[in-house]
């Protein structure tokens, strides 16, 4: 039987941009365009990092747990009970990696339109 671990590395890491590396304490960390998404600390802990907002949401609607060192950061954590929550898991890397991705997305189109309209203004 597949670990957590094993279960959430091969899900995250096969996304398009997506690097897994060692995890300076220990684990697995998780990278999309050079920005951390989260680090598996094995199978006993998942740690994400969301903007303040979204770590309030996710708390709220019990979907993690306040980070166990930095409380007031938006940094989460999740417990996983076993493998079954290897979904659970996945489900906040997905939230942040998308979230990232649109975010570059964004600042992509931000910069292709200011060099549109300087190219214009010429």
């Amino acid at each position: 039987m597949e670990s957590l671990r094993e279960a959430v590395e091969r899900e995250v890491s096969g996304w398009p941009e997506v690097e897994a590396k060692p995890h300076r304490f220990g684990g697995v960390e998780f990278r999309v365009m050079g920005r951390e998404i989260g680090h598996l600390h094995g199978s006993r802990l998942a740690d994400l990092p969301f903007p303040v907002w979204v770590r309030k949401e996710l708390v709220a609607e019990g979907k993690a747990q306040p980070h166990h060192l930095f409380p007031q950061t938006g940094w989460v954590s999740y417990y996983p009970r076993g493998p079954e929550d290897a979904l659970a898991v996945v489900e906040l890397f997905r939230l942040n990696y998308e979230h990232l991705v649109q975010r570059d997305k964004k600042k992509a189109e931000k910069v292709a339109l200011d060099l549109t309209t300087n190219e214009e203004a010429r």
